[in-house]
């Protein structure tokens, strides 16, 4: 039986955090950052672009109930960590893109649970309210308003290359919406054909300056920014000013976490077995006995082979995710593995603790959370409802102005005062 004491690397690879650590976050003129391999605390976040510039720092994720451990190292616990070393200045802009997800047909009562879970599972995560704005897509009719605008000059050639569509479908790659024969076609509607034009005004409405997203999300962040400055280049009033800002991305370190069953498909809460992914708010239990299930292979010894073993490298990757700082590779942590003869049940038991200790802060806040009267999460939902309108409005104002269009909703009731002005152009 392997020891942890034994092995100082494996010591390292699965001290698992109970909250999500500092860590610094690192920008510069690139359009693509990522968060560094070393944890050298969050002094770096004051040295950003060489300025103390506040950023505001937008994502959004689809209401599909509680999230799974996918969800959690791929983004969401990079919101927290995002939060936790902002500067004061700094906004932070949450939304559960309920519009998004009805691009698929949607039970009422399974979407209006879903959202709910997801917002007490976004509290249970470490998201602070007071600190980050948290508010539902649709409860923001700015983010529509800006989609419009911006559709008047999204190039159907664009969209038609973008790869959300024809995976949503099941197309291949060079699959056309412009051809007759196109197989699926029928099934292609135009909510599903815009979805990066939405997309694209639910970043620039806030004049979003960085987005955590992963790298199967970074050809819209693209889109998204190139809809940014064609509209600068014909409605700025001169060159230099951004009347939509065009953001910058900001990489995660955790990469895709792969399905327990069938490890060359991402986790997804879309497949029909439940033992392909565990929640955030999985018990002990039913972590162990789907991290037991896991498929791997019939090998022998522990080896890091995304091709010949993606099982067992899955298994090995979740460690590294979950570990309290990323000095170690899953490679060595393989070959450490590999030298101290670990067999694959103790891998297995070794993940499945992990994972447990490492979400079982989570849990209990979640079900605590859940256990309070409904008027709590309506009352926080309402106040991040908001607050994103009086951003948004601000900017759907600017841009309407920019458009010789009238700003629209100035005396509408539900505006407070600061939201009735245009936003003035980013310089």
């Amino acid at each position: 039986m392997f020891s942890l004491r034994t092995q100082p690397a494996l010591r390292r690879a699965v001290s698992v955090r109970s909250h999500v650590c500092p860590s610094c976050v690192r920008f510069n003129s690139s359009e693509a950052t990522s968060f560094p391999e070393n944890n050298a605390g969050p002094s770096i976040i004051k040295q950003i672009g060489g300025t103390k510039r506040s950023r505001t720092i937008f994502s959004g994720i689809q209401p599909t109930g509680v999230p799974h451990l996918g969800n959690y190292l791929g983004a969401l616990r990079e919101w927290v960590k995002l939060q936790r070393d902002a500067n004061h200045g700094d906004q932070l802009i949450y939304s559960i893109v309920d519009l998004h997800a009805i691009t698929v047909k949607q039970e009422r009562e399974q979407l209006a649970k879903r959202k709910k879970e997801l917002f007490a599972s976004l509290l249970a995560i470490g998201l602070d309210p007071k600190r980050s704005i948290i508010f539902e897509q649709s409860r923001v009719p700015e983010h529509l308003e800006l989609m419009w605008i911006l559709s008047c000059n999204a190039s159907m050639g664009y969209l038609g290359r973008m790869t959300q569509w024809k995976s949503k479908l099941a197309l291949s790659e060079n699959a056309s919406p412009f051809e007759a024969s196109a197989p699926n076609k029928p099934a292609l509607k135009l909510g599903l054909f815009s979805y990066p034009v939405l997309q694209a005004a639910d970043i620039l409405v806030y004049g979003t300056t960085h987005v955590p997203v992963g790298e199967d999300q970074a050809q819209h962040l693209e889109f998204a920014r190139d809809l940014a400055a064609g509209f600068n280049h014909v409605y700025a009033p001169h060159e230099g000013v951004e009347i939509l800002r065009s953001p910058q991305t900001i990489l995660s370190p955790a990469k895709r976490v792969m399905s327990l069953t069938d490890p060359t498909k991402k986790m997804s809460k879309s497949d029909p077995d439940p033992r392909s992914s565990i929640l955030i708010t999985d018990s002990k239990e039913e972590i162990r006995k789907k991290i037991n299930g896991a498929k791997t292979d019939s090998l022998v010894g522990i080896s890091y082979d995304r091709e010949r073993r993606p099982g067992v490298s899955n298994l090995i990757d979740i460690l590294c995710y979950m570990a309290d700082d990323n000095t170690i590779s899953p490679e060595t942590l393989a070959r450490d593995m590999g030298a101290a003869n670990v067999s694959m049940k103790a891998l297995k038991e070794l993940v499945a603790d992990t994972i447990d200790v490492g979400l079982r802060d989570v849990r209990g806040r979640y079900e605590d959370i859940m256990s309070l009267p409904i008027d709590h999460l309506s009352g926080l939902s309402k106040d991040g409802k908001s607050r994103a309108r009086t951003e948004a409005r601000k900017m759907v104002n600017t841009v309407y102005a920019a458009l010789g269009l009238e700003p629209g909703f100035r005396e509408d009731s539900w505006a407070p005062k600061e939201a009735r002005e245009p936003r003035k152009p980013f310089v």
